[in-house]
């Protein structure tokens, strides 16, 4: 497998810094308010000093216009190496009002017009992430959304390049993904004309026939939208970045950082809780896991190269760990539970643990016994004392969210990677620390600690000031746990072994075995 190497800086071009192109250049931004485009804009600003503006779409929501919204959006923990250092960068941010999900992206014709003469890149990354959404609006956000992004393109004057962020289980149904565009899994013209002439009930009735065997309306309508994209693009400088899972930050601009529940989130965050303990898959399957910051790189650096290779037609970069760098599903877990041991999360129910399992009888069994049964009786007792019942309902999410990330937890893809590894190799010394996207670097055992401590931390707001409080609850949790343990099995022992003689000479011949192994270890 290739290696990011340096040295090729594009035969006998002079090599232009990545940074240095961005300079005096106006960049517009789609999904700038996501968690990918948050980590998108406080790079660029960072990273790329020079860099004039930063067009963002944005639409009002819950009462905010774009302005509070944009306030918010800067004063989150992320921005907040720009707001000590360099505060003013943050005044480059322009507003774009708009939707992704109207015509013409709901931007008004003057500032169309602005946008045409001014910006020099664009960075698509909105996009509907849920996988059980309903594929209308599915289809409108990740398919026409990009369509009607693709058509303002065409207008502007100065493009040099159009990054379109994809995913990398856009085609799933194969077990190696190569660095290419596939034959879409349906017409995008036609499914685009279903959801627009049925019936929203009809729509979600067919859904699963059109989908087939892809396992949601994301990746089905992610793999139409890349066709769409090729189809209409026409001479643009594009490349499509395909990320596979992305979680929190590796390093930059603070280690750890993530700011939703989505994917394995929520389900790290309820194991840590310990009120999750069993989930179906395969712990000996790759899970190509890759953190935003380095998605981020690519991107950045992705523009750099469409510019500088224009005509080359569209380049597709995998962005993922499973060849370079790859991590299990079981290492991940053991990994995750050692560290939420270690750093544990406030008002824990019961000591973190349990396993992922691919066998389905087993997991079933467990499921109720460790997740509804303890839930019915936690409802139960809330009920009694008058307090709001929720685990059920918390049980019930999480089992959905478990669902949705099944069929990625139980298989396996090799996703090549030789254009990411070639663009790494012609990056400078300098821009591939600036930069930096090789996952090689991944140290899986230091980036899962900050992963629990992200989570702890940003997702459920607490200090670190009250983590000594949290390890004594921990300790006492893991007394707790240790006297159930036993306690089953003395109870098993009761009911299982008493009724037999020789089941009880068994039993206790082998507790006088470890007795002897017990003295003999403490003697060594």
């Amino acid at each position: 497998m290739a290696s990011c190497v340096g040295g090729n800086h594009f035969g006998s071009q002079e090599y232009v810094p990545v940074a240095e192109f961005y300079a005096d250049k106006s960049v517009f931004v789609t999904g700038g308010t996501g968690f990918m485009g948050k980590v998108l804009v406080e790079k660029l600003l960072r990273s790329c000093p020079k860099i004039k503006k930063i067009y963002l779409l944005m639409r009002p929501k819950r009462g905010q216009d774009v302005a509070s919204r944009l306030t918010e959006l800067t004063q989150s923990p992320l921005f907040e190496t720009l707001r000590q250092e360099r505060p003013q960068e943050l005044n480059k941010i322009v507003p774009i009002v708009g939707d992704i999900t109207e015509p013409e992206l709901g931007i008004s014709a003057a500032d169309q017009a602005m946008l045409c003469q001014k910006v020099s890149v664009v960075f698509h990354s909105a996009a509907t992430v849920k996988f059980d959404e309903k594929l209308k609006l599915s289809v409108t956000i990740n398919m026409l959304g990009t369509q009607q992004l693709v058509q303002l393109c065409h207008r502007m004057l100065g493009l040099e390049a159009l990054v379109h962020v994809s995913t990398a289980y856009c085609n799933c149904e194969r077990e190696r993904v190569e660095e290419t565009v596939y034959a879409p899994p349906a017409h995008p013209e036609h499914v685009v004309t279903l959801v627009q002439t049925l019936p929203d009930e009809l729509v979600d009735r067919i859904t699963p026939d059109l989908v087939g065997d892809r396992p949601n309306t994301y990746t089905f309508t992610k793999a139409l939208a890349e066709d769409m994209l090729i189809k209409e693009c026409g001479n643009l400088p594009v490349a499509i970045v395909r990320p596979s899972i992305v979680l929190s930050s590796v390093r930059e601009p603070v280690k750890g950082w993530v700011d939703n529940w989505n994917g394995p989130n929520g389900i790290i965050a309820a194991v840590g809780k310990g009120v999750f303990r069993t989930m179906l898959g395969t712990g000996t399957r790759v899970a190509d896991l890759v953190p935003v910051d380095t998605v981020i790189n690519l991107m950045i650096v992705c523009a750099w190269r469409t510019h500088l290779r224009r005509g080359e037609g569209v380049v597709v970069y995998n962005c993922c760990t499973g060849q370079q760098n790859p991590i299990t599903w079981q290492s991940f877990v053991k990994t995750s539970f050692k560290y939420m041991r270690k750093h544990p999360f406030s008002e824990v129910v019961w000591y973190p643990g349990g396993d992922i399992t691919s066998n389905r009888l087993k997991h079933n069994t467990l499921s109720l016994l460790q997740h509804r049964a303890p839930a019915l009786v936690m409802d139960f007792a809330a009920r009694t004392t008058g307090s709001k019942p929720v685990m059920m309902r918390v049980q019930n999410k999480l089992a959905k969210a478990a669902a949705c990330l099944e069929y990625f937890t139980t298989r396996q893809w090799a996703f090549a990677d030789d254009n990411v590894q070639a663009l790494c190799a012609a990056l400078s010394v300098e821009d591939r620390r600036i930069f930096d996207f090789n996952v090689r670097n991944i140290d899986w055992d230091a980036y899962i600690e900050s992963y629990v401590l992200g989570i702890r931390r940003f997702l459920f707001k607490e200090s670190p000031e009250t983590l000594p409080k949290s390890r004594a609850l921990m300790r006492r949790l893991h007394i707790v746990h240790i006297l159930t343990q036993v306690a089953t099995v003395f109870f098993l022992w009761r009911f299982l072994f008493a009724p037999s003689n020789a089941l009880r000479s068994i039993w206790r011949r082998i507790l006088e075995f470890i007795t002897r192994a017990i003295r003999l270890l403490a003697i060594a």
